[in-house]
């Protein structure tokens, strides 16, 4: 294992540890409790990554000495021990050099996933439904909180939208690479003539921003409505009116929450999404225009999915971006994506791009 350059230089991790100690132990420290905080954590995070590093090393270690011991004695029960253990490593190895792939500013915030169903109605909207469960199950293999912080049922069955907040560390790094339009193909279970039905539902993700974001909104450019919550099964309905959506007119974005009861916590949590928005869009528009500096072309539109997944008359998920597929469909619409996630970051961050 690398220990100083490429993607992990551990003396200047170190150094930096150290930094962090001695900054919390200033007297002034805790003047600013904002801005402690987010130091602490950050702190927190960057202990947590060398610790595993450490960890990582002594498992090296222990199986180059293992290996050692597997050759002296050719030990059947030896062997099979250190196949398994080397099996377990390479794949925390590999997970790790992936977290520290993650480097961009905002990779290690939650992130606001949204499901946008496509023109099909009721074939749609239940595609979006299945997306929604197998985002769900993949942020809870990994351990991340989900908060429905929108929910719009569909006519008959599905939905029209969700809006998810989903928070862990690296929540918005991981599913950045969901962005796009999803693709289903299969036999619709609402044809009576059992024809094939091919639905789209778009994905969008934006992080998750602390703290005030420095973005000025005109209240004259906006366009606020209230309604009654919802929720999947009737589920945690609101009796009032308290679910706030509110219109950027300029832009067009639109952003909602019913996920607190109170409608002004609703209209913070809006507000705050709609900033996000807006500096994402302020990015992509800066991005947009490096890359018509560079001669780059992209292709950005409903027609052009990320991702496509085959019911019948084969079982199959490809993703168009890396061409990383697998027939198990099942286990991915069990939330099993990280494969795919891990090819898109790769192909995307990896230090030789």
């Amino acid at each position: 294992m690398q220990a100083s350059g490429g993607l992990f230089d551990l003396e200047n991790m170190e150094q930096n540890i150290a930094g962090f100690d001695h900054k919390m132990t200033e007297p002034t420290f805790w003047d600013n409790a904002q801005k402690a905080q987010a130091l602490i954590n950050e702190a927190n995070v960057m202990k947590e990554t060398y610790t595993s590093f450490k960890q990582l090393e002594e498992k090296q270690e222990e199986l180059e000495l293992m290996l050692e011991m597997v050759k002296e004695e050719k030990d059947p029960d030896l062997e099979e021990e250190l196949e398994k253990e080397s099996t377990d490593f390479f794949k925390t190895l590999e997970q790790y050099e992936l977290d520290m792939l993650l480097s961009e500013p905002y990779d290690k915030n939650n992130a606001i996933l949204e499901l946008h169903p496509g023109a099909g109605g009721t074939e749609s909207q239940d595609w979006g439904s299945m997306l929604l469960r197998m985002y769900t199950r993949w942020a809870d293999k990994r351990g991340f909180k989900v908060d429905t912080l929108d929910y719009q049922a569909g006519d008959e069955a599905g939905i029209k939208s969700v809006t998810l907040l989903i928070k862990g560390h690296n929540a918005y790094g991981y599913l950045k690479a969901e962005k796009g339009v999803h693709r289903l193909v299969r036999i619709s279970p609402f044809d009576s003539a059992g024809r094939r039905h091919t639905s789209f539902v778009s994905i969008d993700v934006i992080p998750e921003l602390e703290g005030d974001i420095d973005i000025e909104i005109n209240s004259d450019d906006l366009r606020v409505d209230t309604y009654r919550a919802s929720g999947a099964g009737g589920q945690h309905i609101n009796k009032t009116d308290s679910a706030i959506r509110i219109t950027h007119i300029p832009t067009g974005i639109v952003v909602a929450s019913q996920a607190q009861r109170s409608q002004m916590k609703n209209r913070d949590q809006a507000m705050g999404m709609l900033k996000a928005k807006l500096h994402q869009l302020d990015i992509e528009k800066k991005e947009k225009e490096m890359a018509e500096i560079r001669g780059e072309q992209k292709e950005i539109g409903w027609g052009s999915q990320i991702r496509s997944y085959v019911f019948h008359p084969y079982t199959m998920v490809k993703d168009h971006r890396t061409n990383h597929e697998t027939g198990n469909i099942t286990n991915v619409m069990d939330g099993d994506i990280d494969s795919f996630i891990q090819a898109y970051l790769r192909s995307t961050l990896a230090p030789d791009n």
